[in-house]
């Protein structure tokens, strides 16, 4: 199946490596996340589990967004429609997880496999969420990409 014109065209191999790097930044997010669930339910003691998982959620996303706009996406798109874009994605995601979260743990679920078991379904439908739609026309579009283009070394790097 051909992409429309203006979608940008990849190999196996680097569908292999853009998903790596999300991943690898959504490991990164993830370690944000945790750390600032923990530091918030279990040293501050925030009231309920889902106050500490919204704001630990909140600083995760603006992290990994930074870094899989540049890096992962090589995008130039403008940052606050894309911005809006994932926030609508949020919209959406975080009352529903912060739901299930509150849910699970008011039933004695663990509130870190509960969480865990959120961030691998955060990860799944971000990246298909990021790739297929604020992303989607602008992929390859930044400075790092047109470098890419221009200097075969650093093309072949990229494969």
């Amino acid at each position: 199946m051909t992409e429309p014109k203006g979608y940008a065209q990849f190999s196996h191999r680097q569908r292999a490596w853009q998903l790596l790097k999300f991943t690898l930044f959504s490991i990164s997010a993830g370690l944000i996340q945790i750390v600032t669930f923990t530091l918030l339910n279990e040293i501050i003691r925030l009231p309920q589990e889902w106050i500490s998982y919204l704001i630990a959620l909140v600083l995760s996303v603006v992290w990994n967004f930074t870094f899989n706009r540049r890096y992962t996406f090589k995008s130039a798109a403008n940052i606050p429609k894309a911005m809006t874009l994932v926030f609508l994605y949020y919209a959406v995601f975080t009352p529903v997880s912060t739901w299930w979260v509150d849910a699970l743990t008011a039933i004695n679920w663990n509130e870190y496999i509960v969480v865990g078991g959120t961030m691998i379904v955060n990860f799944m439908t971000e990246f298909l969420f990021q790739s297929l739609v604020v992303f989607r026309k602008s992929m390859n579009t930044n400075s790092l990409a047109k470098r890419a283009q221009e200097d075969p070394v650093v093309a072949a790097a990229e494969e």
